[in-house]
């Protein structure tokens, strides 16, 4: 330490790792629970002594503007006072470059430019990547990929909604989802062949909290809904996809051919762990050729209070969503943006009313 008077104090916690003041989710022990914190950023750090004794010195917090009596025009921030505070600077400065983009995306974006430090990662290796999601969330957001995502970054960007529910006779069901295509440039994928790429998926929407109790019996649901999304996996076709997702294209409900498809990619998290809350992110990496042949993604609903206490008549809302997805190589010499710019068609997404799998 620098500061004087603490010569030969050590910080608390370790270069890159969680700020002492910090609260997780890791102690949560209802399944359901959605993962917290989103993101993290830097909150300054503790020091000690020998003897254990813990301060929070100057040195170790962040500098700040303020307003005070004395004159002065600095002083120190930490905690999440101030980590909440540059998160909040990261969402703005998006909010002024992209004036019309919903509150939705400026959440999303600032979860799909995250990125784990390498001692989160040390910290938590991907056995434990559940743990690493409820003490980092989805890590460090970066100000300026976030920035750059819409403007010269191959990520596509769908601002869309859709009836979660719908009332037939008397009895709520599940109403719609919808079915995008991805403006993947084939031709150039296919070139690349078994080059290394990656997809990255982000759904970000909003739920209404339930107006009663909390708890996770259906009278007692937090979420008036959810939603989530599935990419079309590299062995099957269309007819495959919509049948994995869907109770009413089955011929026989005994059966569900779709589910003999297994997904060959590696991603990140997977199914399990993504789709808790109302905010997901995934990626994998793989070749171009198997890149080349996602290029379908479904958003479609899961059950919510909205449907389970038909009392409350909501169940004809619709749900806004939020929907990004990046590809990226590691060769510098292949344009995919301009790739995609080429590929984009002017097309409205196909919504299906179906009854999607239970969640």
């Amino acid at each position: 330490m620098e500061e004087e008077g603490l010569e030969g104090w050590e910080p608390v916690a370790p270069k890159g790792r969680l700020s002492p003041a910090s609260t997780t989710s890791i102690a949560w022990e209802a399944q359901e629970w959605p993962l917290k914190p989103d993101v993290v950023f830097e909150g300054g750090n503790y020091a000690k002594d020998v003897s254990g004794f813990v301060t929070g010195p100057d040195d170790l917090s962040l500098l700040t503007t303020r307003v005070d009596d004395s004159g002065a025009q600095l002083g120190i921030s930490r905690d999440t006072s101030a980590a909440a505070a540059q998160v909040a600077r990261i969402a703005a400065i998006l909010q002024a470059d992209y004036p019309d983009f919903w509150p939705e995306t400026i959440r999303g974006l600032l979860v799909h430019s995250a990125e784990w430090t390498p001692e989160m990662k040390a910290e938590f290796p991907h056995p434990q990547r559940k743990s690493r999601l409820r003490c980092y969330g989805w890590g460090i957001p970066n100000v300026d990929w976030a920035r750059a995502c819409a403007r010269n970054i191959a990520t596509l960007i769908i601002e869309d909604s859709l009836r979660p529910f719908q009332k037939a006779d008397s009895e709520i069901k599940t109403h719609e989802m919808n079915l995008h295509s991805l403006p993947f440039p084939a031709a150039v994928l296919q070139q690349l062949g078994e080059e290394e790429v990656t997809m990255r998926v982000t759904l970000s929407h909003f739920i209404e909290p339930s107006p009663g109790r909390k708890g996770w019996t259906n009278r007692h649901r937090y979420a008036s809904h959810g939603l989530r999304f599935d990419v079309l996996r590299p062995d099957e076709d269309l007819a495959q996809f919509r049948t994995r997702l869907t109770r009413d294209a089955w011929d026989d409900r005994s059966k569900n051919p779709g589910r003999a498809v297994a997904d060959s990619r590696p991603w990140e998290l997977g199914d399990d762990l993504r789709r808790k809350g109302c905010l997901h992110s995934d990626w994998w990496i793989g070749t171009a050729s198997m890149l080349a042949l996602c290029d379908r993604i479904a958003v479609y609903p899961v059950t919510g209070w909205w449907r389970e206490r038909p009392g409350q008549e909501r169940y004809d809302q619709s749900a806004r969503y939020s929907l990004l997805v990046t590809i990226a190589s590691k060769r510098t010499d292949v344009e995919l943006y301009a790739a995609v710019e080429q590929a984009i068609a002017v097309a409205a997404p196909v919504r299906i009313e179906v009854q999607p799998e239970a969640d």
